[in-house]
């Protein structure tokens, strides 16, 4: 089973909890992109739902397969919200946001009543930070927000590159207009801390460790899809 497939086994499992008439919050990457593949063949179907985007990427596929969407505005409480994640440990911790979207996403998955996580077994760690932790920036003072988030780690014993994110136009920026460092720690092991002194730094806008959010995690593997609880 190569990877495209266990995301398909992941978005599969998750697709049962998904019932009529929820409000559902849809995620954002490749793991959810085939989720959204799934949801709009039910749709076709006869399945109803209202579906709020976690970005305009995701927005432009659901639109382009037929799954209705809402704004979190029409629908500022949902049902669940399904999405990928990029690291996720055995306490439902995550990294989330390489594909710059962690602001909308973390707005949408604490909107829900729950959030589920879909990933293959390769995003499954002990310690979270082998991933590059992305940080959403103001652009307004980039460089002093740089210096704060580097004395931070310092204070904190973690140390890696701090890389502004690129795209083919320049530097990379999310839907919101805001810019992204990605932060090569190599690992966290206190993300709750790092969570709450990120939020403390005035140019950062938000990060990609999402606690508190998941409520279970379907990983898939060559074997098919488990499901996985908080364990610690």
């Amino acid at each position: 089973m190569d990877a495209r497939q266990m995301k398909i086994k992941a978005a599969e499992a998750a697709l049962t909890y998904v019932e009529d008439g929820m409000r559902l919050g849809i995620g954002t990457g490749s793991t959810a992109e085939e989720f959204v593949r799934l949801l709009a063949e039910k749709v076709a179907n006869g399945l109803k739902v209202q579906g709020v985007p976690t970005s305009e990427r995701t927005a432009r596929l659901c639109v382009e397969l037929g799954v209705p969407l809402k704004s979190l505005d029409e629908l500022p409480e949902l049902d669940l919200t399904i999405d990928g994640a990029d690291e996720v440990d055995h306490a439902l911790r995550l990294v989330k946001g390489g594909g710059g979207a962690l602001l909308r996403e973390k707005i949408v998955a604490a909107a829900s009543a729950r959030m589920i996580v879909i990933a293959d077994q390769t995003k499954v760690v002990e310690t979270l930070g082998a991933f590059p932790l992305p940080i959403e920036v103001n652009a307004f003072g980039m460089a002093a927000t740089r210096i704060a988030i580097e004395k931070l780690a310092a204070r904190v014993g973690l140390a890696g590159e701090l890389k502004l994110r690129s795209s083919e136009d320049g530097p990379f920026k999310t839907d919101g207009g805001h810019l992204i460092f990605d932060a090569s720690f190599g690992r966290i092991p206190d993300a709750e801390a790092l969570a709450r002194q990120l939020h403390a730094i005035p140019g950062v806008v938000e990060h990609g460790l999402f606690i508190n959010l998941a409520s279970l995690a379907i990983i898939a593997g060559p074997d098919g899809a488990r499901v996985m609880h908080a364990t610690v």
